[in-house]
């Protein structure tokens, strides 16, 4: 938790914390070796490691949470609809599902930026795109437990519409599983935002990503062999405790 909570201030506060200018350069002080000047050292235009990887964190966190958010309304609310519709419409749109699910995700979002433009909101929709389809398998399996209940056949046979149905009594028993979900999804979001921003897709220097700072690193690798450490940890890290975090929850729901 104390991981997620420096997470947390991280996404909203990280430029305003960063010691030093994180897009000054100093090109002699470029590769430096952490010292009291630079906790973390500098990277090849000799700015502040520290203060980049502080700056960088909104924009690879909340998109992360954007992408997450976007997948949950664009799968969830189709996936609980689909369970009320008829056979051929509930073909239809699993087959869809199924097409997205086959898309090679590097590939869709390449083609994505090159269609709508090279930002950090294409990536996101992007992202949010192909996160849809596990909210929507999720949303479709939770809904069919429900859907058998006595009291949701009583609603029908009142006239209750699948809407109504759907927000006055299926909501409130998938909801507990979509959270749990999304907590899920915001570590593979945060994955794929840090390797679209690794292949320059989103945020183009010299704004700093996480995921651009291990790109950029890379090729200093003979004389900073230390240089991907720190993003790649802050990745690492944020995303094992959100797994903590989902599992926690899950064994929440099933002891429930």
């Amino acid at each position: 938790m104390l991981v997620l909570l420096a997470v947390a201030v991280l996404a909203v506060a990280g430029p305003a914390l960063a010691p030093q200018d994180p897009l000054a350069q100093n090109p002699a002080a470029a590769l430096q070796e952490p010292s009291l000047t630079h906790l973390l050292g500098t990277d090849y235009l000799g700015r502040d490691v520290l203060s980049r990887l502080f700056a960088g964190a909104p924009a690879s966190l909340l998109s992360a949470v954007s992408a997450a958010l976007i997948g949950l309304v664009l799968g969830a609310v189709p996936g609980a609809l689909s369970a009320f519709v008829p056979r051929v419409a509930e073909w239809l749109s699993l087959r869809a599902v199924d097409a997205l699910l086959a898309l090679p995700f590097i590939l869709f979002a390449i083609v994505f930026a090159a269609l709508l433009g090279n930002g950090l909101v294409q990536a996101t929709l992007a992202i949010g795109i192909l996160v849809a389809p596990g909210f929507f398998r999720i949303a479709r399996a939770a809904t069919l437990r429900v859907r058998d209940s006595q009291y949701i056949d009583a609603a029908g046979y009142l006239g209750a519409s699948s809407w109504w149905i759907l927000s006055r009594h299926v909501w409130r028993q998938v909801a507990p599983t979509l959270v749990v979900a999304s907590v899920s999804a915001l570590g593979g979001a945060l994955l794929a935002v840090a390797s679209l921003t690794f292949l320059g897709i989103g945020v183009q220097p010299p704004a700093p990503t996480w995921g651009g700072m291990l790109s950029s690193d890379l090729g200093y690798l003979g004389q900073r062999p230390w240089g991907p450490v720190a993003p790649a940890l802050a990745i690492i890290l944020t995303v094992g405790a959100l797994n903590l975090v989902a599992d926690a929850a899950r064994d929440g729901l099933a002891h429930d």
